[in-house]
């Protein structure tokens, strides 16, 4: 079973081992957090996630940003095999680039369906947390060289808008 939980304090010891080991670029998805020690996972990272998802303590230029951990339950044992982030609305560099959402799946977890999964349930989150700010469409990116996450924007009812030469940008209408 595959399941989204927003950052949070209670899975704290999970999270912190998933994001210091999530590279710092792995196909346009970044980690500034790579590497970092627990404490300030727990005092400066963390918190920072939390904040984002409610517009607090937001950079110049940055819009509120919702960090998801996809979960997998199996046989009683859990664990994180995913990250998903929703911005909650688009500013024309967004809307130009990163769109409204971006995710990475763990490594050892690729090509099992997560990332197809995991981005259906995010776009359920998506659609609540859009709502607010009256978007109609995800707007949504990713490497030429990533077929894998092209094909997982496909299957849940993504459309190519258009691409360069180095991504692809496609659109969700959402209902």
């Amino acid at each position: 079973m595959l399941y989204l939980k927003p950052a949070n304090f209670e899975d704290l010891d999970a999270e912190y081992e998933y994001v210091k080991e999530m590279p710092i670029d792995e196909n346009g998805l970044t980690n500034e957090y790579f590497g970092i020690s627990k404490e300030d996972f727990e005092k400066i990272a963390l918190p920072k996630m939390i904040n984002w998802s409610k517009g607090i303590d937001l950079p110049e230029g940055f819009v509120p940003e919702t960090f998801f951990f996809l979960w997998k339950e199996e046989n009683g044992k859990t664990e994180i095999v995913g990250q998903f982030r929703v911005r909650h609305h688009l500013i024309p560099e967004l809307a130009e680039g990163a769109g409204h959402i971006g995710y990475q799946i763990k490594k050892e977890h690729r090509g099992k369906g997560f990332g197809t999964e995991g981005l259906r349930l995010t776009i359920i989150e998506a659609k609540k947390i859009l709502a607010k700010y009256g978007e109609t469409e995800l707007y949504l990116r990713c490497n030429i060289t990533n077929p894998a996450s092209l094909s997982c924007m496909l299957k849940n009812g993504a459309v190519i808008h258009h691409q360069d030469e180095q991504k692809y940008y496609t659109r969700i209408k959402l209902d």
